[in-house]
Protein backbone atom coordinates (compact mmCIF):
# COMPACT_ATOMS: atom_id res chain seq x y z
CA UNK A 1 0.00 0.00 0.00
CA UNK A 2 1.91 3.08 -1.23
CA UNK A 3 -0.87 5.68 -1.39
CA UNK A 4 0.23 8.58 0.83
CA UNK A 5 -3.38 9.11 1.95
CA UNK A 6 -3.53 5.59 3.42
CA UNK A 7 -1.67 4.62 6.59
CA UNK A 8 -1.70 1.11 8.02
CA UNK A 9 -2.21 0.87 11.77
CA UNK A 10 0.17 -1.54 13.46
CA UNK A 11 -2.03 -2.45 16.43
CA UNK A 12 -5.17 -3.27 14.54
CA UNK A 13 -8.52 -4.08 16.12
CA UNK A 14 -12.14 -4.00 14.98
CA UNK A 15 -13.30 -1.14 17.25
CA UNK A 16 -10.71 1.37 16.03
CA UNK A 17 -13.17 3.33 13.83
CA UNK A 18 -15.17 5.90 15.75
CA UNK A 19 -18.45 4.76 17.24
CA UNK A 20 -17.71 1.03 17.34
CA UNK A 21 -17.26 -1.33 20.29
CA UNK A 22 -16.54 -5.04 20.58
CA UNK A 23 -16.28 -7.85 23.09
CA UNK A 24 -15.98 -11.63 23.37
CA UNK A 25 -17.07 -13.95 26.17
CA UNK A 26 -16.91 -17.56 27.28
CA UNK A 27 -20.29 -19.27 26.86
CA UNK A 28 -19.13 -22.84 27.22
CA UNK A 29 -19.38 -23.82 23.56
CA UNK A 30 -15.69 -24.69 23.26
CA UNK A 31 -13.94 -27.32 25.31
CA UNK A 32 -10.54 -27.89 23.72
CA UNK A 33 -9.90 -24.93 21.42
CA UNK A 34 -6.36 -24.73 20.08
CA UNK A 35 -6.06 -20.94 19.80
CA UNK A 36 -4.63 -19.08 22.76
CA UNK A 37 -2.88 -15.78 23.40
CA UNK A 38 -0.92 -15.51 26.67
CA UNK A 39 -1.82 -11.81 26.85
CA UNK A 40 -5.53 -12.64 26.73
CA UNK A 41 -6.13 -14.94 29.63
CA UNK A 42 -9.53 -16.12 28.38
CA UNK A 43 -8.67 -16.57 24.71
CA UNK A 44 -8.48 -20.37 24.87
CA UNK A 45 -12.23 -20.75 25.33
CA UNK A 46 -13.78 -17.48 24.12
CA UNK A 47 -16.64 -18.48 21.84
CA UNK A 48 -19.18 -15.63 21.39
CA UNK A 49 -18.27 -12.26 19.85
CA UNK A 50 -20.19 -9.03 19.46
CA UNK A 51 -19.40 -5.97 17.32
CA UNK A 52 -21.62 -2.97 18.02
CA UNK A 53 -22.09 0.47 16.51
CA UNK A 54 -23.28 3.34 18.70
CA UNK A 55 -25.54 4.45 15.87
CA UNK A 56 -27.25 2.40 13.14
CA UNK A 57 -24.74 1.50 10.43
CA UNK A 58 -25.13 0.89 6.73
CA UNK A 59 -24.19 -2.72 5.96
CA UNK A 60 -23.08 -4.62 2.86
CA UNK A 61 -22.28 -8.29 2.60
CA UNK A 62 -21.08 -11.12 0.39
CA UNK A 63 -21.80 -14.75 1.12
CA UNK A 64 -20.93 -18.35 0.40
CA UNK A 65 -22.02 -19.70 -2.98
CA UNK A 66 -22.83 -23.08 -1.40
CA UNK A 67 -26.52 -23.86 -1.98
CA UNK A 68 -26.61 -25.21 1.57
CA UNK A 69 -26.49 -22.27 3.96
CA UNK A 70 -26.53 -22.07 7.75
CA UNK A 71 -29.56 -20.61 9.51
CA UNK A 72 -27.70 -17.74 11.19
CA UNK A 73 -26.35 -16.76 7.77
CA UNK A 74 -29.67 -16.91 5.91
CA UNK A 75 -31.21 -14.74 8.62
CA UNK A 76 -28.49 -12.11 8.17
CA UNK A 77 -28.80 -12.19 4.37
CA UNK A 78 -32.50 -11.40 4.69
CA UNK A 79 -31.85 -8.51 7.09
CA UNK A 80 -29.13 -7.00 4.90
CA UNK A 81 -31.24 -7.40 1.75
CA UNK A 82 -34.08 -5.51 3.44
CA UNK A 83 -31.80 -2.47 3.32
CA UNK A 84 -32.15 -1.42 6.93
CA UNK A 85 -29.28 -0.19 9.06
CA UNK A 86 -27.71 -2.38 11.73
CA UNK A 87 -26.56 -1.83 15.30
CA UNK A 88 -24.66 -5.05 15.93
CA UNK A 89 -23.42 -8.43 14.77
CA UNK A 90 -23.13 -11.45 17.08
CA UNK A 91 -20.93 -14.39 16.10
CA UNK A 92 -20.56 -17.75 17.81
CA UNK A 93 -17.94 -20.39 17.13
CA UNK A 94 -17.93 -24.19 17.60
CA UNK A 95 -21.48 -24.60 16.21
CA UNK A 96 -22.48 -23.75 12.63
CA UNK A 97 -26.24 -23.64 13.31
CA UNK A 98 -26.70 -25.42 9.98
CA UNK A 99 -28.74 -28.37 8.74
CA UNK A 100 -31.02 -28.49 11.78
CA UNK A 101 -34.26 -27.24 10.20
CA UNK A 102 -36.67 -24.54 11.34
CA UNK A 103 -35.37 -24.63 14.90
CA UNK A 104 -32.08 -23.19 13.60
CA UNK A 105 -33.89 -20.11 12.31
CA UNK A 106 -35.74 -19.76 15.60
CA UNK A 107 -32.56 -20.09 17.66
CA UNK A 108 -30.79 -17.40 15.61
CA UNK A 109 -33.75 -15.06 16.06
CA UNK A 110 -33.86 -15.67 19.82
CA UNK A 111 -30.17 -14.82 20.13
CA UNK A 112 -30.69 -11.64 18.10
CA UNK A 113 -33.66 -10.66 20.26
CA UNK A 114 -31.61 -11.07 23.43
CA UNK A 115 -28.89 -8.80 22.07
CA UNK A 116 -31.42 -6.26 20.79
CA UNK A 117 -33.20 -6.14 24.16
CA UNK A 118 -29.94 -5.39 25.94
CA UNK A 119 -28.89 -2.76 23.37
CA UNK A 120 -32.33 -1.16 23.23
CA UNK A 121 -32.93 -1.72 19.53
CA UNK A 122 -34.92 -4.00 17.23
CA UNK A 123 -33.79 -7.57 16.51
CA UNK A 124 -33.93 -6.56 12.83
CA UNK A 125 -30.87 -4.42 13.62
CA UNK A 126 -28.81 -7.36 14.87
CA UNK A 127 -26.97 -9.65 12.45
CA UNK A 128 -26.15 -13.25 13.36
CA UNK A 129 -23.30 -15.53 12.28
CA UNK A 130 -22.23 -19.00 13.36
CA UNK A 131 -19.25 -21.21 12.54
CA UNK A 132 -18.27 -24.71 13.57
CA UNK A 133 -19.82 -28.17 13.47
CA UNK A 134 -22.70 -28.69 11.02
CA UNK A 135 -25.81 -30.64 11.99
CA UNK A 136 -25.97 -29.95 15.73
CA UNK A 137 -28.53 -27.60 17.27
CA UNK A 138 -27.19 -24.25 18.41
CA UNK A 139 -26.99 -24.10 22.23
CA UNK A 140 -28.79 -20.78 22.16
CA UNK A 141 -29.60 -20.85 25.87
CA UNK A 142 -25.88 -20.77 26.69
CA UNK A 143 -25.35 -17.82 24.36
CA UNK A 144 -28.39 -15.90 25.59
CA UNK A 145 -27.30 -16.37 29.20
CA UNK A 146 -24.04 -14.59 28.38
CA UNK A 147 -25.57 -11.68 26.44
CA UNK A 148 -25.69 -9.32 29.47
CA UNK A 149 -21.97 -9.92 30.13
CA UNK A 150 -21.22 -9.60 26.42
CA UNK A 151 -22.98 -6.24 26.07
CA UNK A 152 -21.89 -4.80 29.43
CA UNK A 153 -18.27 -5.53 28.53
CA UNK A 154 -18.34 -3.73 25.17
CA UNK A 155 -15.55 -1.16 24.76
CA UNK A 156 -13.65 0.56 21.98
CA UNK A 157 -10.37 -0.69 23.41
CA UNK A 158 -7.94 -3.17 21.89
CA UNK A 159 -8.35 -5.86 24.55
CA UNK A 160 -12.07 -6.48 24.13
CA UNK A 161 -11.71 -6.28 20.35
CA UNK A 162 -9.09 -9.02 20.53
CA UNK A 163 -11.53 -10.99 22.68
CA UNK A 164 -14.05 -10.71 19.85
CA UNK A 165 -11.53 -12.00 17.29
CA UNK A 166 -10.53 -14.97 19.42
CA UNK A 167 -14.17 -15.80 20.12
CA UNK A 168 -14.78 -16.28 16.37
CA UNK A 169 -11.80 -18.59 15.89
CA UNK A 170 -12.19 -22.35 15.53
CA UNK A 171 -9.14 -24.24 14.26
CA UNK A 172 -7.29 -20.96 13.61
CA UNK A 173 -3.93 -20.71 15.31
CA UNK A 174 -3.38 -16.96 14.92
CA UNK A 175 -5.71 -13.92 14.94
CA UNK A 176 -6.37 -12.02 11.73
CA UNK A 177 -6.86 -8.28 12.36
CA UNK A 178 -6.07 -5.28 10.13
CA UNK A 179 -6.72 -1.53 10.10
CA UNK A 180 -5.87 1.62 8.16
CA UNK A 181 -6.43 5.34 8.57
CA UNK A 182 -7.30 7.33 5.45
CA UNK A 183 -6.92 11.05 4.81
CA UNK A 184 -9.60 12.29 2.40
CA UNK A 185 -9.21 15.10 -0.11
CA UNK A 186 -10.63 17.72 2.28
CA UNK A 187 -8.31 16.62 5.10
CA UNK A 188 -10.91 14.63 7.02
CA UNK A 189 -9.83 11.25 8.36
CA UNK A 190 -11.68 7.96 8.35
CA UNK A 191 -10.65 4.55 9.66
CA UNK A 192 -11.28 1.03 8.34
CA UNK A 193 -10.71 -2.05 10.49
CA UNK A 194 -11.23 -5.72 9.80
CA UNK A 195 -11.03 -9.10 11.48
CA UNK A 196 -11.64 -12.61 10.22
CA UNK A 197 -11.62 -16.27 11.15
CA UNK A 198 -10.84 -19.11 8.81
CA UNK A 199 -8.46 -22.03 8.67
CA UNK A 200 -10.25 -24.93 6.98
CA UNK A 201 -13.18 -25.62 4.65
CA UNK A 202 -12.00 -22.66 2.61
CA UNK A 203 -12.42 -22.34 -1.13
CA UNK A 204 -14.11 -19.78 -3.41
CA UNK A 205 -16.68 -18.62 -4.19
CA UNK A 206 -17.30 -16.05 -1.62
CA UNK A 207 -16.95 -16.13 1.13
CA UNK A 208 -15.22 -19.05 2.68
CA UNK A 209 -14.73 -17.65 6.16
CA UNK A 210 -16.31 -15.06 8.45
CA UNK A 211 -14.93 -11.57 7.98
CA UNK A 212 -16.11 -8.30 9.51
CA UNK A 213 -15.03 -4.81 8.50
CA UNK A 214 -15.98 -1.58 10.25
CA UNK A 215 -15.55 1.99 9.08
CA UNK A 216 -16.61 5.36 10.45
CA UNK A 217 -17.15 6.73 6.94
CA UNK A 218 -20.63 7.67 5.73
CA UNK A 219 -21.29 5.65 2.56
CA UNK A 220 -24.57 4.81 0.81
CA UNK A 221 -25.48 1.13 0.73
CA UNK A 222 -25.22 0.58 -3.03
CA UNK A 223 -21.77 2.20 -3.10
CA UNK A 224 -20.65 0.19 -0.08
CA UNK A 225 -21.90 -3.07 -1.61
CA UNK A 226 -20.05 -2.42 -4.86
CA UNK A 227 -16.85 -1.50 -3.00
CA UNK A 228 -16.98 -4.69 -0.94
CA UNK A 229 -17.55 -6.87 -4.01
CA UNK A 230 -14.56 -5.33 -5.73
CA UNK A 231 -12.40 -5.70 -2.62
CA UNK A 232 -13.07 -9.41 -2.18
CA UNK A 233 -12.91 -10.43 -5.85
CA UNK A 234 -9.17 -11.12 -5.93
CA UNK A 235 -8.51 -11.37 -2.18
CA UNK A 236 -10.95 -13.41 -0.07
CA UNK A 237 -12.20 -14.96 -3.29
CA UNK A 238 -8.73 -16.18 -4.17
CA UNK A 239 -8.08 -18.25 -1.05
CA UNK A 240 -8.22 -22.04 -1.14
CA UNK A 241 -7.11 -24.20 1.77
CA UNK A 242 -8.74 -27.52 0.94
CA UNK A 243 -11.17 -27.06 -1.95
CA UNK A 244 -14.30 -27.12 0.26
CA UNK A 245 -16.68 -24.16 0.26
CA UNK A 246 -18.42 -23.88 3.62
CA UNK A 247 -22.10 -23.27 4.33
CA UNK A 248 -21.92 -20.49 6.90
CA UNK A 249 -19.56 -17.98 5.45
CA UNK A 250 -19.78 -14.27 4.87
CA UNK A 251 -17.85 -11.04 4.74
CA UNK A 252 -19.68 -7.91 5.88
CA UNK A 253 -18.79 -4.26 6.29
CA UNK A 254 -20.53 -1.81 8.64
CA UNK A 255 -20.26 1.93 7.92
CA UNK A 256 -21.68 4.16 10.68
CA UNK A 257 -20.65 7.65 9.51
CA UNK A 258 -19.33 8.58 12.97
CA UNK A 259 -16.35 10.42 11.48
CA UNK A 260 -18.67 12.89 9.78
CA UNK A 261 -16.93 12.24 6.46
CA UNK A 262 -19.19 11.45 3.51
CA UNK A 263 -17.83 9.40 0.60
CA UNK A 264 -19.69 9.99 -2.65
CA UNK A 265 -19.96 7.95 -5.82
CA UNK A 266 -17.31 8.51 -8.51
CA UNK A 267 -15.19 10.65 -6.17
CA UNK A 268 -11.44 10.54 -5.56
CA UNK A 269 -12.24 9.76 -1.93
CA UNK A 270 -14.10 6.63 -3.02
CA UNK A 271 -11.08 5.49 -5.03
CA UNK A 272 -8.87 5.91 -1.96
CA UNK A 273 -11.40 4.09 0.24
CA UNK A 274 -11.65 1.18 -2.18
CA UNK A 275 -7.87 0.93 -2.48
CA UNK A 276 -7.54 0.74 1.29
CA UNK A 277 -10.36 -1.78 1.69
CA UNK A 278 -8.91 -4.07 -0.98
CA UNK A 279 -5.45 -3.80 0.54
CA UNK A 280 -6.76 -4.81 3.97
CA UNK A 281 -8.73 -7.67 2.41
CA UNK A 282 -5.54 -8.76 0.62
CA UNK A 283 -3.64 -8.86 3.92
CA UNK A 284 -6.34 -10.95 5.60
CA UNK A 285 -6.56 -13.30 2.61
CA UNK A 286 -2.85 -14.07 2.92
CA UNK A 287 -3.26 -14.64 6.66
CA UNK A 288 -6.11 -17.08 6.02
CA UNK A 289 -4.07 -19.13 3.57
CA UNK A 290 -0.95 -19.11 5.75
CA UNK A 291 -3.03 -20.34 8.71
CA UNK A 292 -4.68 -23.18 6.80
CA UNK A 293 -5.35 -26.24 8.91
CA UNK A 294 -2.09 -28.05 9.52
CA UNK A 295 -0.23 -25.76 7.11
CA UNK A 296 3.55 -25.42 7.21
CA UNK A 297 3.86 -23.34 4.02
CA UNK A 298 2.06 -20.37 2.51
CA UNK A 299 1.79 -20.86 -1.26
CA UNK A 300 1.01 -18.19 -3.85
CA UNK A 301 0.20 -19.42 -7.35
CA UNK A 302 0.17 -17.02 -10.28
CA UNK A 303 -0.52 -17.49 -13.95
CA UNK A 304 0.64 -15.05 -16.60
CA UNK A 305 -0.10 -14.95 -20.32
CA UNK A 306 -3.43 -16.76 -20.26
CA UNK A 307 -5.83 -16.34 -23.17
CA UNK A 308 -8.47 -14.71 -20.97
CA UNK A 309 -9.43 -14.14 -17.34
CA UNK A 310 -11.52 -17.31 -17.17
CA UNK A 311 -8.60 -19.49 -18.23
CA UNK A 312 -6.28 -17.78 -15.76
CA UNK A 313 -8.72 -18.43 -12.91
CA UNK A 314 -9.24 -22.07 -13.93
CA UNK A 315 -5.52 -22.73 -13.77
CA UNK A 316 -4.73 -21.12 -10.42
CA UNK A 317 -7.77 -22.83 -8.92
CA UNK A 318 -6.79 -26.27 -10.23
CA UNK A 319 -3.25 -26.06 -8.89
CA UNK A 320 -4.37 -24.63 -5.54
CA UNK A 321 -6.83 -27.43 -4.87
CA UNK A 322 -4.68 -30.31 -6.14
CA UNK A 323 -3.83 -32.67 -3.24
CA UNK A 324 -0.79 -33.92 -5.17
CA UNK A 325 0.58 -30.41 -5.62
CA UNK A 326 -0.15 -29.48 -2.01
CA UNK A 327 1.52 -32.59 -0.61
CA UNK A 328 4.54 -31.94 -2.83
CA UNK A 329 4.81 -28.45 -1.35
CA UNK A 330 4.75 -30.02 2.12
CA UNK A 331 7.44 -32.52 1.13
CA UNK A 332 9.52 -29.75 -0.48
CA UNK A 333 9.53 -31.73 -3.74
CA UNK A 334 10.09 -29.62 -6.87
CA UNK A 335 7.71 -31.80 -8.88
CA UNK A 336 6.79 -29.77 -11.94
CA UNK A 337 4.87 -32.75 -13.35
CA UNK A 338 2.16 -32.42 -10.72
CA UNK A 339 1.74 -28.72 -11.41
CA UNK A 340 1.68 -29.24 -15.18
CA UNK A 341 -0.89 -32.01 -14.81
CA UNK A 342 -3.21 -29.73 -12.81
CA UNK A 343 -2.81 -26.99 -15.43
CA UNK A 344 -3.69 -29.54 -18.10
CA UNK A 345 -6.95 -30.73 -16.52
CA UNK A 346 -8.04 -27.27 -15.39
CA UNK A 347 -10.23 -26.74 -18.45
CA UNK A 348 -8.15 -23.82 -19.71
CA UNK A 349 -7.13 -23.70 -23.38
CA UNK A 350 -3.38 -23.48 -24.06
CA UNK A 351 -0.51 -25.06 -25.97
CA UNK A 352 1.48 -27.34 -23.63
CA UNK A 353 4.58 -26.74 -25.76
CA UNK A 354 4.65 -23.08 -24.71
CA UNK A 355 4.26 -23.44 -20.93
CA UNK A 356 6.91 -22.21 -18.47
CA UNK A 357 6.90 -23.02 -14.74
CA UNK A 358 9.11 -21.74 -11.93
CA UNK A 359 9.14 -22.49 -8.19
CA UNK A 360 10.18 -19.57 -5.98
CA UNK A 361 12.17 -18.17 -8.89
CA UNK A 362 13.79 -21.46 -9.96
CA UNK A 363 12.88 -22.51 -13.53
CA UNK A 364 11.77 -26.15 -13.62
CA UNK A 365 9.84 -26.31 -16.91
CA UNK A 366 10.19 -24.32 -20.13
CA UNK A 367 8.71 -24.53 -23.63
CA UNK A 368 6.99 -27.80 -22.86
CA UNK A 369 10.07 -29.52 -21.44
CA UNK A 370 11.08 -30.35 -17.86
CA UNK A 371 14.43 -28.71 -17.10
CA UNK A 372 17.41 -30.14 -15.24
CA UNK A 373 17.97 -28.12 -12.05
CA UNK A 374 20.00 -28.19 -8.88
CA UNK A 375 17.99 -30.32 -6.43
CA UNK A 376 19.82 -28.84 -3.44
CA UNK A 377 18.98 -25.32 -4.59
CA UNK A 378 15.35 -26.33 -5.11
CA UNK A 379 15.21 -27.81 -1.62
CA UNK A 380 16.61 -24.64 -0.07
CA UNK A 381 13.95 -22.54 -1.79
CA UNK A 382 11.12 -24.89 -0.86
CA UNK A 383 12.22 -24.99 2.79
CA UNK A 384 11.12 -21.36 3.14
CA UNK A 385 7.85 -20.50 4.85
CA UNK A 386 6.51 -19.06 1.58
CA UNK A 387 6.52 -20.76 -1.83
CA UNK A 388 5.75 -18.97 -5.09
CA UNK A 389 4.56 -20.88 -8.16
CA UNK A 390 4.68 -19.00 -11.45
CA UNK A 391 3.04 -20.41 -14.58
CA UNK A 392 3.38 -18.62 -17.93
CA UNK A 393 1.29 -19.73 -20.91
CA UNK A 394 2.25 -17.26 -23.69
CA UNK A 395 -1.34 -17.27 -24.98
CA UNK A 396 -2.47 -13.73 -24.14
CA UNK A 397 -2.18 -11.14 -21.39
CA UNK A 398 -4.59 -12.40 -18.72
CA UNK A 399 -3.30 -12.81 -15.16
CA UNK A 400 -4.63 -14.28 -11.93
CA UNK A 401 -3.37 -15.56 -8.58
CA UNK A 402 -4.50 -17.79 -5.74
CA UNK A 403 -3.38 -18.04 -2.13
CA UNK A 404 -3.19 -21.53 -0.64
CA UNK A 405 -1.05 -23.70 1.62
CA UNK A 406 0.44 -27.15 1.77
CA UNK A 407 -1.22 -30.34 3.01
CA UNK A 408 0.57 -31.79 6.02
CA UNK A 409 -0.05 -34.81 8.25
CA UNK A 410 -1.75 -32.49 10.71
CA UNK A 411 -4.50 -31.59 8.22
CA UNK A 412 -5.72 -35.19 8.36
CA UNK A 413 -5.43 -35.28 12.15
CA UNK A 414 -7.46 -32.08 12.55
CA UNK A 415 -10.23 -33.08 10.16
CA UNK A 416 -10.32 -36.74 11.04
CA UNK A 417 -11.60 -35.84 14.50
CA UNK A 418 -13.13 -32.39 13.91
CA UNK A 419 -16.39 -33.04 15.79
CA UNK A 420 -14.62 -34.45 18.84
Amino acid sequence: MDNKEINLIEEAYIALPKGFKANGVVAGLKSNAANVNPDLEKSLVLDVALVESDVPATVAGVYTSNLVKGHSLTRSIKKIDMGGKMRAMIVNSKNANAAVGKVGEEDAEEVAKAVASKLGCSSDEVLTASTGVIGTRLPSEKIIAKVPELVDGLTNEAKTSHYAEYAMMTTDTVPKEVAARITLQNGQEITIAGMAKGSGMIHPNLATMIGIFTTDADIDKDILQNSLKKAVAHTFNRVSVDGDTSVCDMVVIMANGASGAKIDKDSEDLQIFEEALESLAYDIARMLAADGEGATKFVEIEVNGAKDADDAKLIVTAVARSPLCKTAFFGMDANCGRILTAVGYSGAQFDPEKVDISLSGLEVYKDGVALPFDEDEALERLKRDEIYVSITLHEGDAYDRMFTCDFSYDYVKINGSYRT
